[in-house]
């Protein structure tokens, strides 16, 4: 079962990686057939506002034999720029015994420390006549915007895709993880700018005190003594030198006779 549910994740980003972004129903296409396509049966895309809330009586959960996978194009870091739009694209596959039919797509911010803490209930984007049959990959996209006012940082997405199935209603997960929302125009989050001004300033701090270490050891060093030269000078220096030796006393005796 765990090797079923590897390959066909594996499966599914393949497709995600060659798909158009437009709601595609492939059915038994090639890799090449199935990017071409535009929409084989039909699925008129429609947007609801942000604070819209998918109507149900309860947690919806998941139908047996459908997969989920979710691709940002172009954005590995899943960089989220506040106030303007960000795709990803959504891939399913139903390996049920029933077609499908996609309802909706919606997501939610979360503060990363506790879920219960919502940052926005984002975009719910509505599908009709979005059917995907038995043994049947597609590919929807889905666009959100953050608030322009919300605080820069890293932050938790959960996105989910509402379908049903001789009409019951069921819910996947098709996203739960960190995405870094950063200003718009911005090249730098106010993270960045903090770490940048902190390195800095350790940065001056160690010149400073490097600076001061050499100062000390100039200090310490002692200058050599300046050697005069003169006649007087070498004289007495030598008389210094040969005080007390036999060469001195000679000297002495000499001058005496």
């Amino acid at each position: 079962m765990a090797a079923t549910r590897v390959w066909l994740s594996a499966l599914l980003l393949a497709f995600l990686l060659a798909a158009a972004p437009v709601v595609q129903v492939a059915r038994a296409q090639s890799m090449e057939e199935a990017a071409t396509a535009e929409v084989v049966d039909g699925a008129d895309l429609g947007i609801v506002s942000d604070d819209t809330q998918v109507s149900s009586d309860g947690p919806l959960s998941p139908a047996p034999g459908v997969e989920t996978v979710c691709v940002f194009p172009k954005n590995a870091g899943k960089i989220v720029l506040a106030g303007e739009e960000t795709e990803l694209l959504v891939g399913l596959q139903n390996e049920g015994e029933s077609t499908l039919n996609v309802v909706a797509i919606h997501s939610t911010l979360h503060l990363p420390f506790d879920h219960k803490m919502y940052g926005q209930n984002l975009t719910v984007q509505n599908f009709f006549n979005a059917s995907v049959p038995v043994s049947v990959q597609a590919t929807f996209p889905y666009t959100f915007a953050v608030s322009k006012f919300l605080q820069p940082g890293a932050y938790d997405l959960v996105g989910y895709i509402v379908y049903e199935i001789d009409q019951n209603p069921y819910q996947n997960v098709f996203y739960n993880g960190t995405v870094e929302v950063v200003e718009a125009g911005g090249l730098l989050s106010v993270e960045s700018v903090f770490l940048i001004t902190l390195g800095v300033a350790l940065l001056g701090l160690f010149g400073l005190w490097a600076y001061g270490q050499v100062q000390q050891l100039s200090k310490k060093t002692k200058k050599a003594p300046k050697v005069e030269l003169g006649t007087g000078t070498t004289d007495a220096n030598m008389d210094e030198w040969l005080e007390g030796t036999a060469f001195a006393q000679g000297s002495k005796s000499k001058k005496k006779k």
